[in-house]
Order: structure tokens, then sequence, then C-alpha cells
């Protein structure tokens, strides 16, 4: 918070609140017919595919107030969603966003949650068209609900992977995971001194993939305009060994993903080792980097070779290999998840 200034929600009401944040709220798409201010949103369709997801962000459990800012809250809570009709190979049009919180929040704090929102809404060009308030006794809780579209020949699934497609993710992997160990040594430090001030100056790169991941919708653009559709597709939420393991049970195929071929950014491998963490293992089962994995028929190689964002990690092979990582001294092991746990 930047001034010290705190409305009590208890004088403005809920309907006083919806109104308050409304007035931030832009509607950019004509289908939107009509967003936050009647019992349901109204949206034109328009003959294609629409695509729905939903996640919600509880407090204590996807997120720590300690040391996550409202406003990167609020941004987060947003790309997660988009970042799953990103993974079908869709556009994102609208949001709905529920929350739930108790009278230790103000208006001022709730305004900081809804700039993250807004901002998010903007960057990826969606239109928060509703959504529902409500109080809370066990902290803080934003679920939100996404709409997207997409011709019915675009679509992709996870089940679309075929033997001797190439494997590809975006980005790096990892960073979120050391981030978040960073964040949580840093909260130790603070209760145990509170006079200590964080030392993170030089972690911005993962502290950042930790509190305000990006939805990897730019790839998804660049690859519409290469004309590649993905065979299958998934986002990593819950780490790419889990990932990779949903495509090929979906697909009924096996994998096989080299080691040495796994994108690690340099912070994260260094950082990774400074907390005794093997880097590989770290990029295979840390969650919450929103990267894409998909694969691609091998007549695609030509055009992704040079892609900055895009890695070729392996190639899908027959369901009764399994799915392998092979090790940068060749050796062969079975991948199994051990990434996030839900329940």
């Amino acid at each position: 918070m930047e001034n010290n200034k705190r409305t009590e929600l208890s004088d403005l009401g809920e309907f006083g609140l919806i109104n308050r944040l409304k007035e931030k709220v832009v509607l950019r798409h004509p289908e939107t017919q009509t967003g936050i201010g009647d019992d349901a949103a109204v949206i034109e369709n328009r003959n294609e595919l629409t695509l729905v997801s939903k996640d919600i962000l509880a407090e204590g459990v996807h997120f720590d107030l300690t040391y996550t800012p409202l406003r990167h809250l609020g941004y987060k809570a947003v790309a997660v969603n988009v970042s799953d009709i990103a993974a079908m190979n869709g556009i994102p049009k609208q949001i709905v966003v529920g929350i739930a919180l108790s009278n230790r929040f103000s208006l001022e704090a709730i305004e900081e949650l809804y700039e993250g929102i807004n901002q998010a809404c903007e960057d990826y060009n969606v239109d928060l068209a509703g959504g529902d308030t409500t109080s809370s006794r066990s902290g803080l809780i934003i679920s939100v609900t996404v709409l997207g579209e997409a011709k019915k020949e675009e679509v992709t699934y996870r089940s679309g992977a075929q033997v001797n497609d190439l494997i590809c993710v975006t980005g790096d992997l990892g960073g979120a995971y050391i981030g978040l160990q960073l964040l949580e040594r840093e909260k130790q430090v603070f209760k145990q001194d509170p006079e200590m001030q964080p030392q993170l100056s030089d972690k911005e790169y993962v502290v950042r993939r930790q509190l305000k991941p990006e939805a990897r919708m730019d790839v998804t653009y660049d690859l519409k305009e290469l004309k590649i559709k993905p065979s299958s597709m998934i986002d990593i939420s819950d780490g790419l060994a889990s990932e990779l393991l949903h495509i090929c049970k979906a697909s009924k195929v096996g994998a096989r993903i080299y080691e040495d071929k796994l994108p690690v950014d340099s912070m994260t491998f260094d950082t990774a080792r400074e907390f005794n963490l093997d880097p590989t293992t770290v990029a295979l089962n840390g969650g919450e980097d929103y990267e894409l994995l998909f694969t691609v028929n091998q007549s695609a190689f030509d055009k992704i070779k040079n892609h900055p964002d895009i890695t070729i990690i392996g190639h899908i092979t027959e369901y009764s290999d399994g799915v392998q990582l092979i090790t940068g001294g060749g050796n062969i092991f079975p991948i199994k998840a051990q990434g996030w746990v839900h329940f």
C-alpha cells in the first residue's frame, strides 16, 4: 500500500464496493454486451466454440500475503486462467471474478487487488464482465472464470500427440519454484528478526516468476502466424513431469525428453544449487511456471527451430516405451510426477 488511508468495506456495503470497482473496468470486445451491473453478463455468441476454465486461489494454500503484493496477486489470478485458454489454442475474451474476504481488508486493499486484475485484462485483451463478492472467515479467496473462443478446427487438446512428434516447451522452467523458496526463506528470517531487510535484490527474475507469472498468449499468437497447430498442448502449472504424463496418458503414447535440452535460466540453476537442489529435478517438478508444453509434427521443425521462446526437448514414442528422461550421461529413467499435489 502506497498510503495509509483506509476505508472500511462496511462503510460502503456490497453494492457500494461493486460500483466503486466498476468505475475502472474497461470493456474491449463488442461481444460483451453487458458487464458488471446486472444479474448476469451478456455475451454474444458468434458460432465459435466457447472455451471456459476456472481457477481458485486461496490464501494460505496458493499464496501468502506476507510477501505477495495484492496488485501482483490480482494479475496472477487472471494470468493463470488465461494460460488455460492459451493451452487450448484459443483466444481469451471475458473473465468473471468472485472474491471472498474478511473485514481485515479495506477498500484501498481491494482496489489494489483490482488494479492488478485490470492491468492483466489490458495486457491480455480480455473484458472483466462480472463477478461476486462475499465474506470469508478463512482468509482471502479469489475465483476467476475465463471464457475464450476458438474455431473448431483450431482447438488443441491433450489427446492429439502422435508417435515421432516433437515435444516443445516455451520459456524456461523451475523459476517460479525457486522464487517461492527464496520468499519462504526471507519470511522465516523476518519472523526471527523483523528489522532484517529481504535479500532479494539480485533475484528479481525468479521472484517475479513466482509472484507475477505471464500466460504465454504471445506464443499462441506466434504459432497461428506460423500456421502451426500443435497436435497436443497443456500449460505447465503442476510441473513439467506431471503435464507430460497428462499428455501421454490422454494421447496413449510414450515420450523421451533429454536432460540437456531442458531450458533452465542461469539464475534458477545457480539458486537451486544454493538451496542444495538439483536443477533438473526443479525443472521437472517445479510448478507455477505457466509455460506451454506442446507437441508438433516433425514437418514444423524448420519453422520453430529458431524461435527464441520455444525449445524442443524430446519426441513422442510408442506407449509401450513409457515416459522417459535421458540424462546427460545417457542413462534412462522413468519420469514420475512429483509436482504440486492439490489434496
